[in-house]
């Protein structure tokens, strides 16, 4: 059985519309949330044993905050540049390529791809991942290479806008 944390990069700043898209850092909020998530996160699993993400700066810096909040140093943080894509298929190209004795492990990446690939996995309906939105999935498989449509059930699935809400 695999575990996978899949989260989506948190709010990004548009303020400098010459910014390349893969240098847009987090905004405020961004920050904020990303750390609020960590620990949401950490409520929910431990022992996460590694987190990969985009090149992306909102994506790194989305990254280094979660890892903060669930344990995991900078040694266990590994940026992958085919990690920034748009397309399910080629984030699930690249975890098929995992090694298999890697069990728990966190992705941090970009929407669509984030959402389709969720939807693939677990077969679920999921509209749009918001940002620095997290699903947890079990996969029903032991090798990451045998990762396919329906192995994966949702175990959690959470985003900021759910606690501000529920806040009052």
């Amino acid at each position: 059985m695999k575990r996978i944390g899949l989260i989506r990069h948190a709010k990004s700043s548009w303020k400098d519309p010459a910014c390349q898209d893969i240098d847009r850092p987090l905004n405020r909020r961004g920050k904020c949330n990303a750390a609020m998530m960590g620990r949401r996160l950490c409520e929910q699993e431990s022992n996460w044993s590694r987190l990969y993400c985009s090149p992306a700066k909102r994506a790194r810096q989305t990254a280094h905050l979660i890892s903060e909040m669930v344990g995991l140093t900078e040694d266990n943080i590994e940026m992958i540049p085919s990690l920034y894509t748009f397309n399910y298929e080629e984030l699930l190209f690249w975890m098929r390529s995992l090694a298999r004795n890697e069990d728990r492990l966190l992705i941090v990446c970009h929407n669509p791809a984030m959402t389709d690939l969720v939807n693939f996995l677990a077969l679920s309906e999921l509209e749009k991942i918001p940002t620095c939105g997290v699903a947890l999935l079990k996969l029903n498989t032991v090798d990451w290479s045998q990762a396919g449509a329906g192995m994966g059930k949702i175990t959690y699935y959470d985003y900021p806008k759910n606690h501000r809400l529920n806040s009052g």
